[in-house]
């Protein structure tokens, strides 16, 4: 069974930080070191929008909002991928969603209060 499973959401204040995971599992794991990794929000009542990504040989590129504040690493001998936020804002909130091409996990929720 293939799986990406996140971690790590939850609620923080404004100017807070979470660290979020993202575990792959099944046949994911054959193909998770050669591909490009993402991360992916979606606010209530938004579209889906990316956040981040990274690519196999581990160079990131992040949209405008969160650049300087989000981080994102990858461990290709665990296969897992990490997003690293610090202060955060309202505007943040959201479920967050990591994807392997082709794949999608069941997101976790960032809730971050004023």
């Amino acid at each position: 069974q293939v799986q990406l499973v996140e971690s790590g959401g939850g609620l923080v204040q404004t100017g807070g930080s979470l660290r979020l995971s993202c575990a792959a599992s099944g046949s994911i794991r054959s193909i998770f070191s050669r591909n490009v990794m993402a991360w992916y929000r979606q606010a209530p009542g938004k579209q889906r929008e990316l956040v981040a990504y990274i690519t196999s040989t581990g160079n990131t590129n992040n949209v405008d909002s969160v650049k300087g504040r989000f981080t994102t690493s990858r461990d290709n001998a665990k296969n897992k991928l990490y997003l690293q936020m610090n202060s955060l804002r309202p505007e943040d909130t959201g479920v967050y969603y990591c994807q392997c091409p082709g794949f999608w996990g069941q997101g976790t929720q960032v809730t971050v209060s004023s």
